[in-house]
């Protein structure tokens, strides 16, 4: 199987990472990442919140881009993700108004968690698991732009979304029911207006850790800078390590957690090491 991929700027800078761990889940799953020649900045947030034609026109040369490939597109981003599906609706509906000669592509533009939680997938992820997660009680937390708004992002379950869920059972660790999966972390205004991201981070961690979370597992790599660098602000309160759901699936398939990867976190990510440690040691005693 062939995706075009579209990393945007997160996933080539700060969340390099990410990037790793994406591109070799999608490896171990036999599928083939063909990254977009020449890709460019999608403009989110800064570019379509000062001017709507420019936050349209940066991501819609990427699409045009892909165009001819004729595969679908793999955005691990949930921030270039709604840019990448609201360009593509505005060239569906009124092509003449963007000046586009022909558009009819043969692609679809796939969320990363979406598509690693079908039915399929998550039973092949199961396989290879070499050291599943065992007691890794996870909350799950989705942020808002892969989900919302609905009519941009086509989330069948934008309210009570399940894919996350899906993907930490798969590799053995526990999701959690929680109040906050949900809610804005605010990672837009964290320049701007950081008294309001402290707030909301301190909101969505304090529910997490009342639900028995150890690790926030996220999909957005705005939320997961977001969350885990605020909560450095945060008095009295032990902090939660935030891990990209495609760290924990690479981490279950190696059957190992490096401290060199433990090292790209700014909370400690030590959890995750020690639960794997854990479990094998449980593992060798069954024997």
């Amino acid at each position: 199987m062939k995706l075009s991929y579209y990393p945007g700027c997160s996933l080539k800078g700060t969340a390099a990472d990410y990037d790793r761990s994406v591109t070799a889940v999608c490896t171990r799953l036999g599928i083939e990442l063909e990254e977009i020649t020449d890709w460019n900045c999608c403009g989110a947030s800064s570019a379509h919140m000062t001017n709507h034609e420019v936050g349209v026109r940066l991501p819609m040369r990427n699409l045009l881009l892909s165009m001819t490939s004729g595969h679908d597109i793999l955005v691990p981003c949930a921030a270039c993700f709604q840019r990448m599906k609201a360009a593509d609706k505005s060239l569906r509906d009124n092509p003449d108004y963007w000046d586009v000669d022909c558009y009819e592509p043969d692609f679809e533009i796939l969320h990363i968690s979406r598509f690693l939680a079908s039915e399929q997938r998550r039973a092949r992820i199961t396989e290879l698991v070499k050291q599943p997660l065992a007691d890794l009680k996870c909350a799950c937390y989705y942020g808002c732009l892969s989900l919302r708004n609905p009519r941009i992002t086509d989330a069948p379950d934008y309210e009570q979304p399940k894919s996350l869920e899906r993907i930490v059972e798969a590799i053995g660790a526990t999701p959690l029911r929680w109040s906050h999966r949900t809610e804005c972390c605010s990672g837009s205004l964290t320049m701007a207006r950081p008294d309001i991201a402290v707030k909301l981070v301190s909101d969505i961690v304090g529910a997490a850790k009342k639900a028995g979370a150890e690790a926030l597992v996220t999909d957005c790599p705005m939320c997961q800078a977001n969350v885990e660098s605020r909560q450095m602000e945060l008095e009295g309160q032990e902090p939660l390590p935030v891990f990209f759901a495609t760290e924990l699936i690479l981490a279950a398939f190696e059957g190992t957690y490096p401290e060199k990867q433990q090292k790209s976190h700014l909370v400690s990510a030590e959890i995750l090491a020690k639960v794997m440690s854990s479990a094998a040691h449980n593992s060798k005693e069954v024997i």
